[in-house]
This record gives C-alpha cells, structure tokens and sequence, in this order.
C-alpha cells in the first residue's frame, strides 16, 4: 500500500536521512560551510538567550550584574571545526549551552540537515532541539537553517553550463507533491548530458506544472542562456511528449533528434493485445537491435507486414517516427547507440529519487521537493565524476 502521509515526526525525518545517507550519499562540500554556519547561528542564538534570561534573573533578584563582552570557543562537529563567540556577563557564561551540543552534536547535526531536507516547521526544529540546547531555538534561527541550502540549491540552478556534451537526454518523471488541495502529481523536467567518454551528468532540473511545450521551453530557454548552446552536441534524445517535441527546434533547431525507444515501445505495445505481446516485442527489438540502419528498417517492415492487419495504429504509431527511432545509427559503435537510444538514464536516477524518499510517501512541498532532487542528482553526479563546481552565495 502506497505511503501518503508526509513527514510529522523526527523519528521519521531522522530514517529519511538514513535511508539519504544509504551507499554514501552526501550533501558534499559546497553545503558543508553553510550547515556549519546554521550549527553556529543555532548555538548563538541560544547563547543570547541565556544571557538574557540570567539578566533577568538577577534583575529580579535585585543584584547587580552586566554584559562583560565574549570569547572564542572552538568545537570539532561532524560538520567540521566551528568557532563560536560566547557572551558573558561579569558573573555568568552560557557555556552550559556548548557542553550540551558537545555531547551531542551528531543529533544536531542530523536535525541540521533533516531540516535542510525536508522543510521542517520551524516548531518541530524547535522542539527537537529543546532536549538537546536546553531551550527554544528562534524562528529567525531555523529560518537560517532553510535558507543555507535554498542557497546552494539555488546556486546549482544558476551556474554557468558549458559546451561538453555529446549528447542531450530530455524527459520529464512524475513525482507526487503535496499542496493545500491534498498530493497532486507534477512533473519533473530533466536534462541530462552524455560526455565524450561515456560519462552521464545530470546538468540541471525544473519543477514544472505540466510537461507543456511553454513549460519545456522556458527550461531549454533557460540551459540555453547559461550556456549549453548546443555547440558539439552530435543530437538530443527526447522522451517523445508533444511539449517537450515542440519546445526542442525552437531551441535547438539545428540538431537531429532521437526518439526514445523505451517509450515508443511501450507505446506500441499498448495498441496490441497482451496475447500477442511477446511476438511484437521480440519484433520491435530487432528494428532496436539492428546491426545498421538499412537493415533496421528492413525489420522495420517485417514489424508492419505481421502486425498491420491486426494492430494498425500500432504500425502507425512505429512508422510516424522511425527516421527519429533510428537516429542513433549514425554511430557505427553498437555501444555508443546503446547509449543514446533511450531516456533510461533518467528513469533509472528517479528510480534511485524514489527508494531514497519512500519514508516520505510525498514531498512536503516544492521547496522540499527541490532540495531532496538536488541532493541525490548531486551524488549520482559526484558517482559517475561529472559533479560541476560552483560558487556558493555566503550568507551573512
């Protein structure tokens, strides 16, 4: 049965980044700083506050006491080394606070990124940390919090791209997300790139409303003024959608375009009665698997000639787009076509999204949703070598 609750608990935000974290995943270096810097916002908050609060103790007590400036405390996180500046006051220091966080800085941390991940309410960040710190964190605190991977999120969808693919792969991948009217499915638009040595990279996403030619062509618009020109690239792969079919000559008008056979071959099989559906599948796999495009299209018509009197928009639906299905056969290594011929690249990396995300059933919201997208797309990257450096904004 399909999970549909989304997170409410820590105990279920803390096995969502156990199941992140399965086979080394990470948010890597660019985030390190920033969550460094959230762990060093938290704790001083909560130094502030305990100044305060003494202040007003002794106030009330009627005793004398004043701020008397601070000092420098080192702590060695999981995070790496913070520096923290600790007030005090001519009788009080809130060092009781370090020594809490000392003694569990891997809960924090954990709590630091559960919350960078999924958007957790500022209550519930608060309340996780309240065992933890002795007291409340502030609003303002866990809003800092969020707002350190928004950057670096943010930073990846702005980065400059360059002219190193071999090919573009186009396709859009469902994902369930939640909204005021209850989980809705929106599409996910991602463009992958096949570097000259075989390499893949996930070079960017969009969380769209529909798989729209206008929504695929602010996408392409988009990769297009950052610097992916279209210069070197040998063609692109497509999933096959009309939007995304009528988005890609408005922008890249000058290259040939493969269709993806894994979709029209479900497509096909579609149009055929189940009884029948190995006979036409080994058939449409030797139009795929052909040793050149001459003899592809030979099998092509040995396809039309079984199935036509049976299954006509099935023949009509391979015959449309054959020219685009046997793109890929300029390449005379069989390996190279093997590579370029279907989307299936992506879907394998959504398939990965998924099994990370299961605890969550859906995405809490669009923000959440984006942060989780760029974590495991950052890794599968960081995996097959192809991770881009970028610059991450500080935040003050």
């Amino acid at each position: 049965m399909p999970l549909n609750a989304t997170i409410r608990s820590l105990p279920v935000a803390f096995e969502m980044m156990k199941v992140m974290q399965d086979d080394g995943l990470e948010w890597g270096e660019d985030c390190r700083p920033l969550a460094r810097q959230a762990v060093v916002s938290i704790i001083e908050d909560s130094f502030a506050a305990s100044i305060d609060a003494h202040l007003m103790r002794v106030a009330e007590r009627g005793e004398a006491d004043r701020r008397n400036g601070s000092y420098t405390r080192r702590i060695l996180t999981e995070l790496g080394d913070i520096e923290l500046s600790v007030p005090r006051t001519r009788t009080y220091s809130p060092v009781a606070v370090v020594r809490a966080y000392a003694r569990r800085t891997a809960q924090v941390d954990r709590m630091i990124l559960a919350c960078f991940v999924l958007g957790l309410s500022t209550r519930k960040v608060g309340e996780a940390l309240l065992p933890i710190l002795g007291r409340p964190v502030s609003a303002s605190a866990v809003s800092q919090v969020a707002k350190s991977l928004d950057t670096v999120v943010a930073a990846f969808h702005r980065r400059p791209l360059r002219n190193r693919y071999r090919v573009l792969m186009l396709d859009g991948v469902v994902l369930s997300r939640k909204t005021g009217a209850g989980a809705v499915k929106r599409p996910v638009l991602v463009a992958l790139g096949l570097l000259p040595d075989g390499r893949k990279e996930i070079i960017d996403f969009r969380l769209a409303k529909s798989e729209s030619a206008a929504e695929w062509q602010l996408f392409l618009d988009d990769l297009y003024r950052r610097g992916l020109t279209g210069d070197g690239l040998d063609m692109v792969c497509v999933d096959g959608g009309q939007g995304l079919l009528a988005a890609v000559p408005n922008v890249y008008q000058r290259l040939p375009v493969q269709r993806c056979w894994a979709h029209k071959i479900r497509n096909v099989l579609d149009k055929i009665k189940a009884k029948d559906h190995d006979e036409a599948l080994d058939a449409l796999r030797e139009v795929m698997n052909a040793s050149n495009e001459h003899a592809a299209r030979s099998a092509a018509r040995r396809f039309a000639n079984r199935f036509e009197d049976d299954y006509p928009s099935a023949v009509a639906c391979l015959r449309g787009d054959l020219d685009e299905l046997l793109t890929c056969f300029r390449y005379k290594d069989p390996k190279m076509r093997k590579r370029v011929r279907t989307t299936n690249a992506i879907e394998r990396r959504f398939r990965e999204v998924r099994r990370r995300t299961r605890p969550m059933g859906t995405f809490q919201d669009k923000t959440s949703m984006d942060r989780v997208l760029y974590a495991v797309f950052a890794h599968e990257n960081k995996s097959q070598g192809t991770g881009t450096p970028f610059l991450v904004t500080h935040i003050n």
